[in-house]
């Protein structure tokens, strides 16, 4: 086998392929393994997003993601529906990708983002007519869509080029020669950033359009990010945004404020002041105040974003969500002004509240989300909000991606699409069990979940996957997981947890592993495993563990303390901290807030914490798998991880993923390639794969 296997198909894959196969004949018949979910499928999948309801409440546009098979990609289509679910049809569909719908106040329009002619561009669509605009010449992409209150003006966000000076000047070259690119010459401190490699210089700033077209003006200025959602004052005269534009802002990641940006001159006027981000702002109603998430920054790992409410100059701010410990995602007022509507993620589970301006929060409806459908991550929390106080939102479900809903003022919700049923009403899919466990590190409940393979039969054993999640501050739920059926339907039972760290059980919980991570997480995913062992039905000879980003780096941990797992696969981990936070993506943000300091101010707290420092303690056959193009967790600290294997003869291999960044998934094949290498790597070393090969005739 060579020693790097790129995500191409080839051997690994084969054997992925042929021991699910061979799998699936021994747990059952071949009728019911041609049920199970297969890698193709998620070709097939679909899922709402970006849920826009109209402002009489009747109707709602929506973007529908699908998977093309021929591209590799996932398209964006504009699709609408009445509130009761009738009249369910496309808008805009085909081979263009149409995002960012909104609604003008009136209901009579629809702005959009199109790339009919190569670049992105606003276009409005008369809803009565279906004739549509283009409304811009634009030459970088708008951002943060939003309609002035009276539907004249449009404002948006777009990054402004600021090229510097060459450093140096090079001599004229010859006609027709032919030199080597010329050098980049780089001065700032984040400098790349995942999923958009190099970046070049410039700064987001915000813009207003007249509605029927014509020379966008921009309103800000200066060398500072404003790429925040933007809220219109109901006179329409000013625009709230969220921006660091403090000194030394490039040195203090978290820090934004809200500020007033003036149409008349342009001028911006600060509203907030503390230390840390306040953002999401959204103008009340009236006019009369400002709705906010934000929190004081304590540079803790884990700090919870609270709902906040301040008078619209900023004055008398004042937390109005304190009586909840949970995050809060997204936030939009009700239309009377007593109160917001609130997205947050409780033990798992991604709800909708109400919060009142007495700070009463009531819960409304559960379930949010489910536009991750790789794993069981929350995904979007986004949902709007018509005149009489129905909201539209994403709801989905263990065997669902997300669909699209609407919830009543009460909470009722109703469920208006079906994306899925075409596909996933005829697989029979792994049934997921809840489980809390204690912890053996001190007792503490844990939380988690198991899948069990199709066509489960209790009296049998079977072999078991730890799924770990990243984050390391996220969290796991009990949402449709692509990769974990795919898990599921090849045999194994699939146990994925929150172990401490994670987000939705209170700031006290993610803060357990402030500074101390890896750490006791570990014994909470390892008290996890008896758990489920003692049900009887894992086989304790075929436990097999696997994770990425955070799980990557609890992956690697565990290896390093325990020889119980057959096989493990290190998806996108930090293995060295010190060369992870002097090379990430996010360097400003990781040696403050994640360490007590820098690397060279405290080389053995950063050692102590890295696999690296366990490496020599690994026996446990390790493949390990990231994108090339990787900036969050390069992929340099893959190959320190494979070379130290390599260099102690441990069985590893290398997978790398080309032009991949840190979301590996976030091409269907990649997301397909993921799985059955990993399944094949853990194959390989299943003490029952004999037998499974018997089963399937393979003598």
């Amino acid at each position: 086998m060579r020693h790097v296997i790129r995500l191409a198909g080839g051997l690994l894959t084969a054997m992925a392929l042929s021991a699910g196969a061979a799998q699936a004949e021994q747990d059952g018949s071949n009728d019911q393994a041609d049920d199970r979910f297969k890698p193709i499928d998620v070709f097939e999948l679909e899922y709402a997003a970006d849920p826009q309801i109209s402002p009489d409440g009747k109707r709602i546009v929506y973007v529908r993601r699908s998977m093309d098979i021929m591209t590799d990609r996932q398209r964006s289509n504009l699709w609408s529906v009445n509130r009761d679910g009738t009249d369910h049809r496309p808008l805009l569909s085909g081979t263009e990708n149409y995002t960012s719908p909104r609604w003008s106040p009136d209901g009579t329009r629809l702005l959009y983002i199109a790339r009919h002619e190569g670049s992105a561009q606003l276009y409005v669509r008369w809803m009565d007519t279906g004739q549509t605009a283009r409304v811009t010449n634009l030459t970088g992409s708008p951002g943060n869509l939003s309609w002035s209150p009276d539907g004249t003006r449009i404002a948006f966000t777009m990054e402004v080029p600021s090229p510097s000076k060459p450093l140096a000047e090079m001599p004229d070259k010859p006609e027709d020669a032919k030199w080597a690119p010329p050098v980049k010459v780089v001065d700032r401190l984040v400098y790349r950033a995942d999923g958009q490699g190099f970046l070049d210089p410039g700064y987001a700033h915000v813009f207003v359009v007249p509605a029927e077209g014509g020379t966008p003006r921009q309103l800000t200025s200066g060398a500072y990010d404003h790429g925040s959602t933007l809220s219109w004052a109901p006179d329409g005269q000013t625009i709230v945004v969220a921006a660091n534009r403090v000194d030394d802002w490039e040195y203090d990641p978290l820090e934004t404020n809200l500020y007033a940006v003036s149409l008349a001159d342009g001028s911006v006027t600060r509203l907030t002041d503390r230390k840390g981000p306040d953002t999401n702002p959204a103008v009340s109603p009236d006019g009369r105040r400002i709705a906010y998430t934000g929190f004081d920054d304590r540079q803790q790992g884990y700090q919870i974003a609270r709902a906040y409410l301040a008078d619209a100059d900023g004055g008398d701010p004042r937390v109005l969500s304190g009586a909840l410990d949970r995050e809060i995602r997204e936030l939009a007022w009700r239309p009377d002004g007593r109160g917001v509507y609130i997205a947050y993620d409780d033990e798992g589970v991604t709800k909708l509240g109400f919060v009142s301006l007495s700070g009463d929060v009531d819960e409304l409806a559960a379930d949010l989300g489910g536009t991750a459908i790789g794993r069981p991550y929350p995904g979007s929390a986004a949902f709007t909000v018509a005149r009489d106080g129905t909201v539209a939102a994403l709801v989905g479900s263990i065997d669902r991606p997300a669909d699209l809903a609407a919830i009543s003022r009460r909470g009722d919700v109703r469920r208006l699409t079906r994306l899925n049923d075409d596909l996933l009403a005829h697989r029979t899919l792994g049934q997921v069990e809840e489980i809390w466990y204690p912890s053996s590190a001190d007792g503490r409940r844990i939380h988690g979940w198991i899948v069990k393979p199709p066509h489960f039969d209790a009296d049998k054993q079977y072999p078991l996957i730890l799924e770990i999640h990243g984050g390391p501050f996220a969290n796991y739920g009990p949402r449709f997981s692509a990769e974990v059926q795919l898990f599921a339907a090849a045999g194994y039972v699939v146990l994925y947890t929150n172990p401490r760290g994670s987000t939705s059980y209170g700031e006290a919980f993610g803060n357990l592993i402030h500074h101390a991570y890896p750490g006791q997480d570990y014994d909470d995913l390892m008290a996890g495993i008896d758990a489920v062992i003692a049900k009887g039905y894992v086989d304790p000879d075929n436990l097999f563990v696997t994770g990425g980003s955070g799980g990557g780096v609890l992956t690697a941990w565990t290896v390093g303390n325990t020889d119980r797992f057959r096989a493990a696969v290190v998806a996108k981990p930090v293995i060295n901290w010190t060369s992870f936070v002097l090379t990430a993506d996010y360097t400003p943000f990781f040696y403050k807030y994640w360490f007590p300091g820098f690397p060279w101010d405290h080389p053995e707290h950063y050692r102590q914490r890295s696999p690296l420092s366990l490496v020599g303690n690994v026996s446990t056959p390790t493949m390990l798998l990231t994108g090339e193009a990787d900036y969050r967790t390069p992929i340099s600290e893959t190959e320190q991880f494979y070379q130290a294997l390599k260099l102690r003869q441990v069985d590893t291999v290398m997978v790398r993923v080309p032009d991949a960044p840190h979301g590996i998934a976030g091409r269907p094949s990649n997301l397909i390639a993921k799985v059955v290498n990993i399944l094949a790597w853990f194959d390989k070393y299943r003490t029952d794969q004999a037998r499974a090969e018997t089963a399937a005739g393979g003598g």
